[in-house]
């Protein structure tokens, strides 16, 4: 027999012996599955949470009030990113995706879903929530409220601001009067007005004029 025939002969035992290493120890691993409980760990949960002091890799250093709506003192009174025209018209693009079927595009509850059948929410006009502070529509869209879901999945926190501060637009959309407009705008509207029989300087504006 020639050495090459003797190594063709060994080939099926060395493969033999090769995979009977391959146990399926090396498919199920011994690891945590997501949401799985540990007796390791004194909370029984083998998700762990952040280290104090960790920093994102894709926002930096950036405060826990910025993810949650709220500090030390409770809800944010104040936006925690810069008030551009560029966050308002995003925030007015992903409120008309998300929130409008139900809170409606004026955000007083009349939504599309709302009119055929789903149940009313609160108008964003009620004295309650012109008075409730930014951070309350924040920590309500990341964690949801009553019938309303959690969109924490479905969008970002930077988005979450942006609708947040178009939320309080269209609240002062909807009942601001001339005198709340600069005074160029004042100008223009007063010169329409005077065409227009009976039409008060002071009229309420509505979303639309407010544009």
């Amino acid at each position: 027999m020639t050495p090459l025939l003797r190594r063709a002969r060994l080939l099926p035992l060395i493969a033999a012996l090769l995979l009977s290493g391959c146990g399926r120890n090396m498919y199920d691993q011994a690891r945590y599955e997501s949401y799985e409980p540990s007796s390791l760990f004194a909370d029984g949960t083998s998700a762990r949470p952040i280290p104090e002091g960790t920093v994102s890799r894709e926002r930096g250093a950036i405060a826990e009030s910025f993810f949650t709506g709220q500090d030390e003192n409770g809800l944010l009174t104040e936006l925690p990113i810069p008030l551009t025209q560029a966050v308002l018209e995003r925030g007015q693009e992903r409120y008309n995706i998300y929130c409008a079927v139900c809170h409606n595009y004026s955000g007083d509850g009349g939504g599309i879903i709302v009119q055929r059948g789903f149940v009313r929410p609160a108008s964003f006009h009620e004295p309650r929530l012109r008075a409730a502070p930014v951070g309350y529509f924040y920590n309500a869209i990341t964690n949801g409220f009553g019938r309303m879901y959690s969109y924490a999945s479905r969008i970002p926190p930077e988005d979450r601001w942006a609708i947040s501060a178009y939320i309080r637009a269209l609240q002062l959309s909807q009942s601001a009067t001339v005198a709340d407009l600069p005074a160029d705008l004042q100008a223009r509207l007063q010169a329409a007005s005077s065409h227009a029989q009976g039409a008060p300087s002071n009229t309420v504006l509505t979303q639309g004029d407010a544009q």
